[in-house]
């Protein structure tokens, strides 16, 4: 359990917090890139600050202050300009830094342009990989992006799922970090869903039926490493040199989770909203068989992904829809005071102590990890993944697609073909 400052702490991220300006020396994806395909704005929360994203005519990005400095006017109306966005209700123009180059009747009548120089507004630098479009809040200079290995992969496919969630970023990270509620939220609750609704447990799923076998923890482990934290699990009928355990899978810190394996993998990054909202990124990414060719995409697909269905009721059959469930369900913000922690939560604990030191790391004017400023060592960073997950070797013939359907995994046309509307993978 946490005291009450403590819980605080970890999760209040606003300029000036603690883990706030943890949170700020990081690149965070804030969309889609096809999001700005529709329309060349869109109104971006992120660390309890409102903002503007959108992409000019010359095809470059910014994110900048979500109101004009002159009267207030939104700028989610701003109109799109060769290297800037201009102000709809008086044409005052910003670039992607958040400087104002043009204030069209001021500049008449004040030819010296000195108005202008003195207004600025928030602007922050954006970068496009693996189909997101990223942003850092943090202060000058900024480190490089990383280039996680399923970011950067070539000969592959890619998909984007989006969830907006009611709860602190903390208790959706802190998830990762819990391997048992597998056995009991995945597999114990997910199989009484479907048996209430289908009378059959081991209808359909979003994981596979031959996934959601009853499994049982004998022993879990989590070993820190340089990028975070690696998962480990044993379960019921295997031992320390199945995958689940020798291998296991990684915690990127502070907010990301990689699972999958050398041919398919999904990431997922916890960014914080404010300090009650959570904007959830999911990225799947298949490679091509040895010797095929993937299909080329002009720009990845996403959606958002719905947390109830059209009769207004709560989606829970799906897995990442379980997981949505049990961290809205603890409130806005986890009431860690009160708390009962056991033996189940030691990577839960572990996360917790690195959280705090790299937070102290920060304030004490240090550089936290993952912040990378090295270009040869940020070229594809390659980290540990299971080929063999759960003990199922079924696992690296299946793609998280519609339930009761499975793709080989170098068959890409037909993984994105049977796609589901809505799926998410195991964890």
């Amino acid at each position: 359990m946490l005291s009450k400052q403590e819980n605080e702490r970890l999760t209040q991220v606003g300029a000036g917090t603690p883990a706030g300006e943890l949170m700020r020396r990081y690149w965070h994806p804030v969309a889609a890139t096809g999001e700005l395909d529709a329309r060349s704005t869109k109104e971006v929360r992120i660390l309890g600050e409102d903002l503007v994203l959108y992409r000019d005519l010359s095809g470059g990005y910014g994110l900048i202050g979500a109101r004009c400095a002159h009267r207030g006017t939104s700028l989610a109306q701003g109109v799109p300009q060769e290297q800037g966005l201009r102000c709809m209700y008086h044409g005052w123009k910003y670039n992607a830094f958040g400087a104002c180059t043009e204030q069209p009747f001021e500049d008449t009548v004040r030819p010296d342009g000195r108005f202008k120089e003195h207004t600025k507004i928030a602007g922050y630098p954006v970068q496009e990989l693996g189909g997101l479009l990223w942003s850092y809040l943090g202060p000058e200079p900024a480190p490089l992006l990383p280039r996680w290995g399923p970011l950067v992969w070539e000969n592959c496919v890619r998909d984007i799922a989006i969830a907006e969630l009611p709860c602190s970023w903390l208790q959706c990270q802190e998830n990762s970090l819990d391997p048992v509620h597998v056995e009991w939220l995945h597999t114990y609750f997910g199989r009484w869903v479907q048996e209430r609704r289908t009378g059959n447990p081991d209808a359909g799923s979003s994981i596979g039926a031959q996934r959601m076998r009853p499994m049982r923890h004998l022993k879990i482990g989590f070993d820190a490493f340089e990028h975070g934290i690696i998962k480990r699990r044993v379960l019921e009928g295997f031992s320390e040199e199945d995958e689940d355990w020798a291998v296991g899978h990684p915690m990127l810190f502070p907010n990301t989770l990689l699972v999958g394996n050398e041919m398919q993998a999904t990431m997922q990054w916890r960014v914080p909203i404010d300090d009650t909202h959570t904007y959830h990124v999911s990225l799947y990414t298949f490679r091509a068989a040895p010797g095929s060719e993937a299909p080329i995409q002009p720009r990845p697909p996403y959606r958002y992904v719905p947390l109830f269905n059209e009769a207004g009721e709560r989606i829970i059959d799906l897995t990442f829809n379980q997981d949505y469930l049990a961290w809205i369900s603890q409130g806005e913000v986890a009431n860690r005071e009160a708390e009962r922690l056991g033996e189940s939560d030691i990577g839960i604990i572990q996360f917790r102590k690195m959280l705090k030191q790299q937070i102290d790391l920060v304030q004490d004017g240090g550089e936290p990890m993952n912040v990378f400023r090295e270009p040869e060592a940020n070229r594809c960073i390659e980290l540990p993944l299971e080929r063999v997950k759960f003990g199922d070797r079924t696992y690296l013939e299946y793609s998280p697609a519609e339930a009761g359907h499975s793709s080989a995994i170098g068959d890409i046309n037909r993984v994105l073909a049977t796609w589901a509307p809505i799926r998410e993978p195991a964890h």
